[in-house]
């Protein structure tokens, strides 16, 4: 019952900038970590981008500096603002999350839909 959502993607010119947002609903009782990763084609999955429910944060070296990722537990929603946007950040960009069903010891691994993200030079 547990769903993520992305929204947010686009098409984009080189140093543009966009915001993504996936909102988790359905049965939840806390989340844990949240993330982005994004998968070009011919590549693998990669992360992008972690946050935890304390807010500690962690990004792949190549967005460092132009994205940022952030949280609204009351809304059950994770950012991913990114700016200087480059052709090769040109990817499917999913949202992930560790969902606590009805307690601490019951964690699902949920995965959203994905939303393109396409940078133009």
């Amino acid at each position: 019952q547990v769903q993520l959502v992305e929204s947010g993607g686009g098409l984009v010119q080189a140093g543009g900038s966009l915001r993504l947002s996936c909102v988790a609903s359905g049965r939840i009782f806390s989340i844990g970590t949240m993330g982005w990763y994004r998968q070009a084609p011919g590549t693998q999955r990669d992360l992008v981008a972690s946050i935890t429910s304390g807010g500690s944060t962690n990004y792949a070296d190549s967005v460092k500096g132009r994205f940022t990722i952030s949280r609204d537990n009351a809304k059950k929603t994770v950012y991913l603002q990114m700016n200087s946007l480059k052709p090769e950040d040109t990817a499917i960009y999913y949202c992930n999350a560790d969902v606590f069903i009805s307690s601490f010891r019951d964690m699902t691994d949920r995965w959203g839909q994905g939303t393109q993200v396409t940078v133009s030079s």
